[in-house]
C-alpha cells in the first residue's frame, strides 16, 4: 500500500508563488519517477512536470520559465514550486509517483489532489 501526502495550495493573486509538496510512503522498493499533473474545471488532466530518479526534469511549454520541479530523494518528496503564477494555472494539481514494489513489479499511485486558484 502507497501513500501520498500533498500540501501547499490554496489561493493566491497574479503574479504570485506557491510551492507544492508532495511525500510518498508505503511498499515503494524504488521511486523512478515523480510527476505533477493538474485539471482546471471542464477540462482534462494535463502533464505538468516530471523528474526521474536521476534527476531529469520535463516541464510543460505552458508553465516553462516559471515552474520547476525538484525532489528530495531522502524524504521521497517531489515539489512544485510556481512563481508568476496566472489565473489560467488555476486547477487541482496531483501528484503521480511512478515507483516499483518490493515483488519488483512497476506501478503508478496518485496523490488526492490540492487545489490551486489564482485570482486576476
Amino acid at each position: 500500500q502507497v501513500q501520498l501526502v500533498e500540501s501547499g495550495g490554496g489561493l493566491v493573486q497574479a503574479g504570485g508563488s506557491l510551492r507544492l509538496s508532495c511525500a510518498a510512503s508505503g511498499s515503494i522498493f524504488r521511486i523512478n519517477a515523480m510527476a505533477w499533473y493538474r485539471q482546471a474545471p471542464g477540462k482534462s488532466r494535463e502533464l505538468v512536470a516530471t523528474i526521474t530518479s536521476g534527476g531529469g526534469t520535463s516541464i510543460a511549454d505552458s508553465v516553462k520559465g516559471r515552474f520547476t520541479i525538484s525532489r528530495d530523494n531522502a524524504k521521497n518528496t517531489v515539489y512544485l514550486q510556481m512563481n508568476s503564477l496566472k489565473p489560467e494555472d488555476t486547477a487541482d494539481y496531483y501528484c503521480r509517483v511512478d515507483y516499483t514494489n518490493y515483488k519488483n513489479i512497476r506501478l503508478y499511485y496518485w496523490g488526492q489532489g490540492t487545489q490551486v486558484t489564482v485570482s486576476s
